[in-house]
């Protein structure tokens, strides 16, 4: 709903009540100005209860999606992220009605691990009609990194405000949850899988920050090949940009054997890795990405169990639920790492490097513009 304003000074609208009550009908009527307000807020619904299975012949395959993503009476005052996911494992109860099957120790639609929980953006591939071949997308534009508990539920929300301001073009959402199943039932379920529920609650309005630009820079996976070497990434600023930020996502993954003694389990997943992050040639940063809170994450408890388990990890192991990790924990979601540099309008270049890989990092990094 509109709601309208009619703007009128004081002085005018006393000589337009004289005017109608018997003034001079040749008298000019006063100018009147009818300026729309602020749009209300709203919601737009991207995902409802989607499954996201791990049968590869199913298009719901480790992967929802929400096509056209396009926000409406821009620019926005705030647009908020909001997730909730669900696993089939959990709680225990359901198991009464959702038995594992015959020689199998978890219910057949039950994904009992903790997985790799990403949401982005997509951009729509662009096809060039007089070859009709299919241009190179951008990079997805990460909006968050996180982990799913093992096989239980997690919400999650984020504010995507400036993403939105700066995005001018329809965009795919998308989550991806890497689940695998066991064929025997025996670590995880046969057919493992999760459902998700995904929403924006938008407010329009005065923007927080003039985001004059959002550029997606890298969203991959560096494994060992990769090792030691510097990964290079241009980008371009806005002629009136005054100020940046770059989102730097890292997380170490994987069921590697290291070599290097960095490691307190499988690599990368239990790693300390240094990171070198430059700017223009320039280091800004050396940083190892690791969490040390996972033990936040393991409330004990055995009610209604048959054995002792995390109330926010139920299926995982209490000892591997606390464990440190290369910069996440199980059931939460990975903060990017923000830096600030003093930059000039015009093109530019980031860097990073990543010693002693041996299992895998997943890596992403967003620039954002702002003018004054």
């Amino acid at each position: 709903m509109r709601r309208y304003f009619l703007l009128l000074p004081l002085a005018s609208f006393i000589a337009y009540c004289n005017n109608s009550s018997g003034g001079d009908s040749n008298d000019a009527a006063p100018d009147v100005t009818i300026e729309a307000g602020p749009a209300a807020p709203y919601t737009v619904t991207l995902l409802d209860h989607a499954h996201i299975g791990s049968d590869s012949s199913k298009p719901d395959f480790q992967r929802a999606s929400a096509p056209n993503v396009l926000l409406a009476n821009g620019p926005f005052s705030n647009v908020n992220l909001v997730v909730d996911l669900t696993s089939p494992c959990f709680p225990f109860s359901n198991w009464q009605t959702d038995p594992p099957p015959s020689g199998q120790n978890w219910p057949a639609d039950c994904d009992a691990f903790d997985r790799n929980f990403e949401m982005s953006l997509v951009d729509p591939q662009e096809v060039d009609a007089s070859s009709a071949v299919v241009a190179q997308p951008l990079p997805a534009l990460e909006l968050v990194r996180a982990i799913t508990p093992f096989g239980g539920p997690e919400h999650i929300e984020q504010d995507v405000t400036d993403a939105f301001n700066a995005i001018t073009t329809p965009r795919t959402f998308q989550i991806i949850i890497p689940s695998y199943s066991d064929s025997a039932g025996q670590v995880s379920g046969s057919n493992g899988g999760w459902y998700v529920s995904a929403h924006l609650d938008v407010t329009p309005g005065a923007p927080p920050r003039n985001v004059l630009s959002v550029t997606s820079l890298i969203y991959d996976s560096l494994g060992s090949n990769e090792s030691g070497q510097t990964t290079t990434l241009p980008f371009t600023l806005p002629g009136a940009t005054t100020s940046t930020t770059i989102e730097y996502r890292v997380t170490g993954h994987g069921g590697a054997t290291d070599t290097t003694g960095e490691c307190i389990g499988p690599a990368d997943e239990f790693c300390k890795r240094t990171h070198v992050v430059a700017i223009d040639g320039t280091t800004i940063d050396t940083v190892i990405p690791w969490r040390q809170d996972c033990q936040t994450l393991c409330t004990l408890t055995d009610a209604g169990a048959p054995f002792t388990y995390c109330q926010q990890n139920p299926c995982g192991d209490p000892n591997s639920v606390r464990a440190p990790r290369a910069n996440w924990c199980p059931g939460s979601e990975t903060q990017p790492i923000v830096y600030n540099p003093q930059l000039t309008p015009g093109d530019h270049q980031m860097s990073f490097t990543i010693n002693n890989i041996a299992g895998d990092w997943r890596v992403s990094a967003t620039v954002y513009a702002y003018g004054d």
